[in-house]
């Protein structure tokens, strides 16, 4: 437990930085103001989560009873827009021109090749530029050809065979497909995304505005005066920065988790609490990284540049938008060295499959592993720094 002096210290220290940041206007925006603005701007563009009415062009060159089935089973699908084109010329200007996401060709004579058990073709042409979009409606066309086309035979043995439901069902699809999507059982590209993404929002913002003031201390020369308000004591001076930080970014993690969540629908089938629990080692492991970051610039605005660019490729070197085991293993190794790759792991986990602490155990380590190897770094850098404000007569800082 901390002595009343190191709790008054680190008062002091959080008031002091509180004090700057009412000061510092860049830094009052980006604390304050892009956390939540990002989280609800980022947020609202997955609003529906999953895309609808995306238009799609058909040819019937069959104009038959089946080829008007598929037609009128394939505008019923949720993603689809369907609308008819007299040729397929007309059906490639259209989507060339980005009129339409693809179009399907039902070629002629198709209904009589079914009826006499010959192999008729249903073309599909898909813009895959967009690999979404063209992605869903290909899973929608094929499920809809396969239904029409066991209903079709299904009849056909039922009619010509004499078998009943059950022996035609069983003719037709002798191994029965139960497809079962876990955790995100609507296959929604939102779900999957948006809870990365907040997570991700809220490291980012810590680690700029954080890093910022840590520079601008530095390019200011008030690294001395910021240790000795700690009385002298590097870690002091470390977690009595750190301290407002995870306070103020603790309470931005449970708005994530309640306020967002709910308006956002997004599932949450862990526990709260012990979500609660990684949020705050999480965050407790990005403040010495932050710092010792922000004591390697001496100017903020190019520290903010830098920290700015990173965010895309931190977050595609995590794993959770690509396997990180298929990307080279240099940048494998350096996302070990990221907050962000163990605690993404163990956050997915517990929001999206409803897994426990003790069931992450190997991130949890990571993590308590880069916090010391962070802290260990931070209290180096300052300790450099502060030497250099320092007349060559004076003695070192303690640790």
């Amino acid at each position: 437990m901390p002595s009343p002096n190191q709790l008054t210290i680190l008062w002091r220290i959080t008031l002091r930085e509180v004090s700057r940041i009412g000061k510092d206007h860049s830094l009052l925006l980006t604390l304050l103001i892009a956390p939540l603005l990002y989280a609800f701007f980022y947020g609202s563009i997955y609003t529906y989560k999953e895309e609808e009415g995306v238009k799609l062009a058909v040819v019937d060159d069959d104009r038959s009873q089946l080829s008007r089935l598929i037609t009128r089973q394939i505008s019923n699908a949720q993603i689809t827009s369907v609308f008819l084109v007299p040729s397929v010329e007309e059906a490639k200007e259209a989507m060339y021109r980005g009129h339409c996401q693809g179009f399907v060709y039902i070629e002629k004579g198709l209904e009589e090749k079914v009826k006499s058990l010959h192999q008729a073709h249903v073309v599909v042409a898909l813009n895959a530029a967009r690999f979404l979009p063209s992605s869903d409606l290909l899973l929608s066309i094929n499920q809809t050809c396969l239904t029409l086309g066991a209903g079709v035979r299904m009849q056909y043995l039922q009619k010509s065979e004499g078998m009943n439901t059950a022996g035609s069902m069983q003719e037709v699809m002798p191994v029965n497909l139960d497809y079962r999507p876990l955790f995100n059982s609507r296959s929604s590209y939102g779900a999957f995304l948006l809870p990365g993404l907040l997570a991700l929002i809220l490291q980012q913002t810590l680690l700029i505005g954080l890093s910022a003031s840590v520079s601008g201390e530095r390019k200011r020369k008030q690294v001395r005066n910021w240790i000795e308000s700690a009385g002298g004591s590097l870690s002091m001076a470390l977690w009595g920065k750190g301290f407002f930080y995870v306070v103020l970014f603790s309470c931005y993690a449970y708005f994530f988790m309640t306020v967002n969540y709910r308006i956002l629908e997004l599932p949450m089938r862990g526990s709260g609490f012990q979500l609660s629990l990684a949020f705050l080692l999480f965050i407790v492991t990005l403040v010495p990284m932050a710092q010792w970051i922000g004591g390697l610039f001496k100017d903020p605005l190019l520290n903010v540049q830098i920290m700015a660019f990173s965010t895309y490729p931190f977050f595609l070197v995590t794993g959770y938008t690509f396997p990180l085991q298929n990307i080279p293993v240099a940048l494998q190794w350096f996302s070990m060295l990221l907050p962000t790759t163990p605690f993404i792991n163990m956050y997915q986990s517990i929001v999206q499959a409803g897994a426990s602490l003790s069931q992450n155990t190997a991130h949890i380590i990571h993590l308590i592993i880069l916090l010391f190897f962070y802290s260990t770094l931070a209290l180096l850098r300052l300790k450099k720094i502060s030497r250099q404000e320092l007349p060559l007569q004076t003695s070192s800082l303690p640790s």
